[in-house]
């Protein structure tokens, strides 16, 4: 392998408010000797995968589900590895709909047209979730009329949209009827009148992995150890200093003050990004393996690499 460690360390992320110490750490030069380059992704984690896939990035933060997904489901991505974790709180995927909709949680059942990011972006993934919490997932013997990967068992009709704005264009048109995205993110529409929230449900996962390319990975790249160690210290600051991370998320990102103080209560990060806790795989394994999306004979091996 051409050696790549005195090139810039490529780091996709997903521009909210979640990456603020990753920005933090940026900005008091907690990286050390690596140099960090940005790119974000608005798009999520699928998206994400598949830059991976063509080294158009060599690091990843993003959604647990798509990343143990990605390893572990149909596409079997074999090209990244988890190699940290991030953030140990669940998040909200907030459940919105046209603003003038009339559409119900319960009404999904029927074979709503739900929109996504792509497939195997997490608003893919948390779909199958949400149908496995309520007991709508079908029999595979059954015929269905959705569509995409896993859509044998699903009781939804996947719209891919690609991002955030073309979601809440879509729900508005008709296009699709509901779709999934991060409660905080998505509270501005609500309060503009844009969308409608009618639902919410949560990760039963620590919300967020860090991934990195399994040929850096595997060669323990030591890029990667001082890129964690720099995320460590920025998840530190944010920690101890509220009012700077306050002020980065409202000066950067489109949150109101109120919000991003909201959303600081509820967020907790880890106290150490290189432990990856393996129970934690194993769990999220077990229940994707019920929402239909992994396949039951598969196994946690594989999905982590440490590179510290």
């Amino acid at each position: 392998m051409a050696s790549k460690q005195n090139e810039p360390l490529r780091v996709g992320y997903v521009p909210e408010h979640f990456s603020t110490p990753l920005h933090l750490a940026q900005k008091h030069n907690f990286y050390g000797s690596t140099t960090v380059s940005f790119h974000p992704f608005p798009s999520g984690t699928g998206h994400m995968i598949q830059s991976l896939r063509a080294n158009e990035i060599d690091v990843a933060i993003g959604l647990t589900e798509g990343w143990i997904a990605g390893i572990k489901g149909a596409r079997r991505a074999d090209w990244y590895n988890v190699i940290g974790q991030y953030v140990a709180s669940p998040l909200c995927w907030a459940i919105s709909t046209g603003a003038e909709r009339d559409v119900t949680v319960e009404g999904l059942k029927d074979g709503a047209k739900v929109g996504i990011s792509r497939y195997g972006s997490g608003s893919h993934i948390m779909s199958f979730v949400l149908a496995q919490q309520n007991g709508w997932l079908r029999d595979t013997s059954n015929p269905t009329t959705a569509t995409g990967p896993d859509a044998n068992i699903s009781p939804f009709e996947f719209v891919v949209l690609d991002n955030f704005k073309k979601l809440r264009d879509a729900v508005n048109t008709g296009e699709a009827d509901i779709f999934m995205w991060e409660h905080f993110t998505s509270k501005k529409f609500y309060d503009s009148g844009e969308i409608k929230r009618i639902g919410e449900i949560y990760t039963p996962w620590p919300s967020w992995l860090i991934t990195a390319h399994a040929e850096l990975a595997g060669a323990k790249d030591p890029r990667l150890a001082e890129f964690l160690d720099g995320v460590n210290k920025g998840i530190a600051l944010f920690k101890d200093d509220l009012e700077q991370g306050i002020k980065w998320i409202t000066e950067n990102l489109e949150y109101s003050e109120a919000d991003a103080r909201e959303w600081r209560k509820g967020v907790k990060f880890v106290d150490d990004v290189k432990v990856v806790d393996a129970e934690m795989v194993n769990k999220v394994i077990s229940i994707l393996k019920d929402a239909g999306v992994v396949e039951k004979t598969e196994k946690a091996d594989g999905v982590v690499v440490q590179v510290a």
